[in-house]
Protein backbone atom coordinates (compact mmCIF):
# COMPACT_ATOMS: atom_id res chain seq x y z
CA UNK A 1 0.00 0.00 0.00
CA UNK A 2 0.95 3.63 -0.64
CA UNK A 3 1.52 5.79 1.95
CA UNK A 4 1.35 9.93 1.08
CA UNK A 5 2.25 12.43 3.55
CA UNK A 6 -0.41 14.43 5.19
CA UNK A 7 -0.57 18.05 6.69
CA UNK A 8 -2.25 18.36 10.06
CA UNK A 9 -2.77 22.26 10.72
CA UNK A 10 -4.95 23.75 13.62
CA UNK A 11 -5.67 27.07 13.99
CA UNK A 12 -7.48 28.62 17.17
CA UNK A 13 -11.10 26.73 17.34
CA UNK A 14 -11.40 24.93 14.09
CA UNK A 15 -10.93 21.67 13.26
CA UNK A 16 -7.82 19.53 12.72
CA UNK A 17 -7.32 20.41 8.67
CA UNK A 18 -5.42 17.77 6.50
CA UNK A 19 -3.87 18.64 3.34
CA UNK A 20 -1.54 16.34 1.02
CA UNK A 21 1.69 18.14 -0.64
CA UNK A 22 1.29 15.63 -3.47
CA UNK A 23 -2.40 16.62 -4.21
CA UNK A 24 -2.72 20.26 -3.93
CA UNK A 25 -6.28 21.34 -3.60
CA UNK A 26 -6.96 18.55 -1.47
CA UNK A 27 -8.04 19.13 2.04
CA UNK A 28 -10.47 17.53 4.64
CA UNK A 29 -10.77 18.14 8.62
CA UNK A 30 -11.57 16.03 11.58
CA UNK A 31 -12.93 17.05 14.81
CA UNK A 32 -9.93 15.94 16.93
CA UNK A 33 -6.62 13.99 15.37
CA UNK A 34 -8.21 10.31 15.40
CA UNK A 35 -11.40 11.89 13.10
CA UNK A 36 -8.64 13.90 11.09
CA UNK A 37 -6.25 10.92 9.89
CA UNK A 38 -9.84 8.65 9.42
CA UNK A 39 -11.00 11.93 7.17
CA UNK A 40 -7.51 12.08 5.20
CA UNK A 41 -7.42 8.22 4.22
CA UNK A 42 -10.86 8.88 2.75
CA UNK A 43 -10.35 11.86 1.09
CA UNK A 44 -7.59 10.58 -0.19
CA UNK A 45 -8.90 7.45 -1.83
CA UNK A 46 -11.64 9.63 -3.61
CA UNK A 47 -9.67 11.66 -4.82
CA UNK A 48 -7.21 9.00 -6.44
CA UNK A 49 -10.15 6.93 -7.48
CA UNK A 50 -11.33 10.21 -9.49
CA UNK A 51 -8.25 10.56 -10.81
CA UNK A 52 -7.85 7.20 -12.05
CA UNK A 53 -11.58 7.44 -13.54
CA UNK A 54 -10.51 10.58 -15.26
CA UNK A 55 -7.79 8.49 -17.28
CA UNK A 56 -5.19 10.80 -14.86
CA UNK A 57 -1.62 9.54 -13.54
CA UNK A 58 -1.01 9.14 -9.87
CA UNK A 59 1.58 10.84 -8.54
CA UNK A 60 4.43 8.82 -6.55
CA UNK A 61 4.87 10.05 -3.00
CA UNK A 62 7.11 12.58 -2.29
CA UNK A 63 9.80 11.72 0.55
CA UNK A 64 9.27 13.65 4.01
CA UNK A 65 12.52 15.56 3.13
CA UNK A 66 11.22 16.99 -0.35
CA UNK A 67 7.96 17.65 1.62
CA UNK A 68 9.35 19.47 4.34
CA UNK A 69 12.19 21.32 2.48
CA UNK A 70 9.34 23.35 1.50
CA UNK A 71 8.94 26.22 3.92
CA UNK A 72 4.85 26.38 3.55
CA UNK A 73 4.95 22.95 4.71
CA UNK A 74 6.96 23.35 8.02
CA UNK A 75 3.91 25.12 9.85
CA UNK A 76 2.05 21.42 9.98
CA UNK A 77 2.68 17.84 11.71
CA UNK A 78 3.18 15.51 8.94
CA UNK A 79 1.47 11.98 9.21
CA UNK A 80 1.55 9.34 6.60
CA UNK A 81 -1.69 8.25 5.04
CA UNK A 82 -1.88 4.72 3.57
CA UNK A 83 -3.77 4.98 0.26
CA UNK A 84 -6.75 2.24 0.91
CA UNK A 85 -7.29 2.23 -2.58
CA UNK A 86 -5.70 0.37 -5.57
CA UNK A 87 -4.72 3.10 -8.11
CA UNK A 88 -4.64 1.80 -11.60
CA UNK A 89 -1.49 2.46 -13.96
CA UNK A 90 -2.26 5.11 -16.26
CA UNK A 91 -0.74 4.68 -19.77
CA UNK A 92 -0.03 7.16 -22.62
CA UNK A 93 -0.75 6.16 -25.77
CA UNK A 94 -0.82 7.65 -29.29
CA UNK A 95 -4.36 8.22 -30.63
CA UNK A 96 -4.88 9.84 -34.31
CA UNK A 97 -8.53 10.80 -34.98
CA UNK A 98 -9.98 13.52 -37.39
CA UNK A 99 -9.56 16.90 -36.45
CA UNK A 100 -13.38 17.88 -36.08
CA UNK A 101 -13.81 14.84 -33.54
CA UNK A 102 -11.12 15.88 -31.82
CA UNK A 103 -12.92 19.55 -31.48
CA UNK A 104 -16.24 17.90 -30.68
CA UNK A 105 -14.40 15.19 -27.92
CA UNK A 106 -12.66 18.05 -26.51
CA UNK A 107 -15.96 20.53 -26.26
CA UNK A 108 -18.02 18.10 -24.77
CA UNK A 109 -15.22 16.60 -22.10
CA UNK A 110 -14.96 20.71 -21.67
CA UNK A 111 -18.98 21.47 -21.00
CA UNK A 112 -19.16 18.16 -18.72
CA UNK A 113 -16.10 18.28 -16.51
CA UNK A 114 -13.68 15.88 -18.13
CA UNK A 115 -10.23 16.00 -19.10
CA UNK A 116 -9.83 14.65 -22.70
CA UNK A 117 -7.87 11.42 -21.59
CA UNK A 118 -10.88 10.30 -18.62
CA UNK A 119 -13.81 11.21 -21.28
CA UNK A 120 -12.22 9.07 -23.85
CA UNK A 121 -11.47 6.12 -20.90
CA UNK A 122 -15.43 6.65 -19.90
CA UNK A 123 -16.48 6.42 -23.37
CA UNK A 124 -14.41 3.33 -24.15
CA UNK A 125 -15.59 1.25 -21.25
CA UNK A 126 -19.62 2.21 -21.65
CA UNK A 127 -19.10 1.46 -25.32
CA UNK A 128 -17.47 -2.42 -24.23
CA UNK A 129 -20.27 -2.64 -21.72
CA UNK A 130 -22.93 -2.13 -24.17
CA UNK A 131 -21.57 -4.18 -26.73
CA UNK A 132 -21.34 -7.18 -23.43
CA UNK A 133 -24.64 -7.37 -23.08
Amino acid sequence: MKQYIGLIHKDGESDFGVSFPDFPGVITAGKDLDDARVMAEEALAFHVEGLVEDGEAIPEPSSLTEVMASSVNRDGVAILVGLKTEAKKAVRVNVTLPDDVLQRIDAFAEAHGYTRSGFLAKAAVKVMELEAT
